[in-house]
C-alpha cells in the first residue's frame, strides 16, 4: 500500500508534465500554422491597414457590407485577435479590432506592422466631444494628439517640472471655495519618448504632440461636406446635420472622461476637441515605423459635457455608422492598394 501512495505523486506529476507539454505544442503548432498564412497573405500585398478598438465601432463598419473578404484567405488569428483580408473598392486591407485601452491599440499596430505587408494604416472609432463648437454624429479627422495620461502626481506644495506641458491644480476645483489646499495635490503633464526609425538606436526625441501623416491628412480635407447620418432610427435623430472636420486635436489616456470640469480643462490646456483611449498610441507606433497614419474619430457623447446620463449608450451607434462612412470614402481616395 505504501508504494502505491509513493507512486500516486508521480504518476500525477507526468500526466500533468504531458498535458503541458500537449498544449504547449498545440499552441506552438497553431502559431505555426498562422505565420505560414501570414506569409501567404502578405504576397499580395501591400495592403492599407484598418484598426478600430470594440465590438459597436466594427459592427457599423463590417455591417455597411462594403468591405469583402479575401475568397482564399479571409483571416489570419493571431495571439487572440483576427486579423481580417479583404478589400473595400477594390483595395486591398486587413482589418482588425484591437480591444480597448493605450496598451491594446500599440500592441496591435506594432504586431500588424510586423507581420504583415502594411504601407499605411487608417486608425478609426468614437470618442468623446471636447470642443463646444462639435456635435454629437460629428466626425473629427485630427492633424495630431496628446497623451493626457502621462502625469506626475505631486503633493500640494510639489513643484512642476519645467519640461511639463501644462498642470492642473485640483485644490482650484474645490466646492464653495475654489482656492483650497486639497491633499489630491496637482498633476503636471508630461511629453512623450519616442523611438523612431528615423533616428540612431535608443536616442529617443521629446514631443507632446504626435502628428498624423501630412499628406494623408489633405487627401483627408476632401472629406468636408460629405453626407453623414443624422438618425439612430425611425424615432430618434439629432436636432442638427452631423459634419466632418480636418485639423483638429485630439487627446488620448487610459481613461473615459465623463466629468464637465476635467472636460472644461482639457480643452482650456490644451486645445483638444476629442477625448479617446487609443489614438495616440496607434499614431506613436506609426510614427516609431515610419509608416503613413490617420485617425478617423466619431463624436458619440460630450464626455461629461452633458447635464444628464452620457449619451454614448444612446449615439454611439451613430457615430460608429458616420465614422465608417468616412473611412469608406478616405480609402476611395487613397492612390494605390488596388487588388490585382
Amino acid at each position: 500500500m505504501a508504494a502505491k501512495l509513493v507512486t500516486l505523486p508521480y504518476f500525477a506529476s507526468v500526466v500533468l508534465t504531458c498535458l503541458v507539454v500537449v498544449s504547449v505544442s498545440a499552441i506552438t503548432s497553431k502559431k505555426i500554422n498562422s505565420l505560414k498564412l501570414t506569409k501567404q497573405v502578405n504576397s499580395k500585398g501591400p495592403y492599407i491597414g484598418l484598426l478600430t478598438v470594440f465590438p459597436p465601432e466594427e459592427n457599423a463598419f463590417l455591417g455597411t457590407a462594403d468591405f469583402k473578404p479575401n475568397p482564399e484567405h479571409p483571416f489570419v488569428d493571431l495571439s487572440g485577435r483576427r486579423y481580417r483580408v479583404g478589400t473595400i473598392y477594390g483595395k486591398k486591407v486587413i482589418y482588425v479590432r484591437c480591444g480597448i485601452g493605450m496598451v491594446n491599440a500599440a500592441a496591435v499596430t506594432q504586431q500588424m506592422l510586423d507581420l504583415f505587408h502594411v504601407a499605411g494604416i487608417v486608425h478609426f472609432g468614437i470618442s468623446g466631444n471636447i470642443n463646444n463648437s462639435m456635435s454629437i454624429g460629428d466626425v473629427s479627422i485630427p492633424k495630431q494628439f496628446a497623451n493626457t495620461g502621462l502625469w506626475n502626481w505631486l503633493n500640494p506644495k510639489g513643484t512642476v517640472d519645467p519640461d511639463d506641458v501644462a498642470q492642473l491644480e485640483v485644490g482650484k476645483y474645490n466646492v464653495p471655495k475654489g482656492d483650497g489646499v486639497n491633499l489630491l495635490g496637482k498633476l503636471s503633464y508630461s511629453p512623450e519618448q519616442l523611438f523612431s526609425v528615423s533616428r540612431e538606436p535608443n536616442d529617443a526625441m521629446t514631443l507632446f504632440w504626435a502628428g498624423v501623416s501630412q499628406h494623408w491628412l489633405k487627401l483627408a480635407s476632401s472629406l468636408e461636406g460629405m453626407e453623414l447620418e443624422k438618425c439612430v432610427n425611425s424615432s430618434l435623430c439629432l436636432p442638427q446635420k452631423p459634419k466632418l472636420v480636418v485639423g483638429l486635436k485630439g487627446s488620448t489616456a487610459d481613461i473615459f472622461v465623463d466629468n464637465a470640469a476635467y472636460r472644461d480643462f482639457l480643452y482650456k490646456a490644451f486645445g483638444v476637441s476629442s477625448a479617446d483611449m487609443e489614438s495616440s498610441a496607434v499614431v506613436m507606433t506609426c510614427l516609431s515605423n515610419g509608416i503613413p497614419v490617420i485617425v478617423i474619430r466619431g463624436m458619440s457623447d460630450l464626455a461629461g459635457g452633458q447635464s444628464g446620463e452620457n449619451a454614448m449608450d444612446t449615439y454611439g451607434s451613430l457615430a460608429a455608422l458616420n465614422t465608417a462612412k468616412a473611412v469608406l470614402k478616405f480609402i476611395s481616395k487613397l492612390p494605390g492598394y488596388n487588388s490585382r
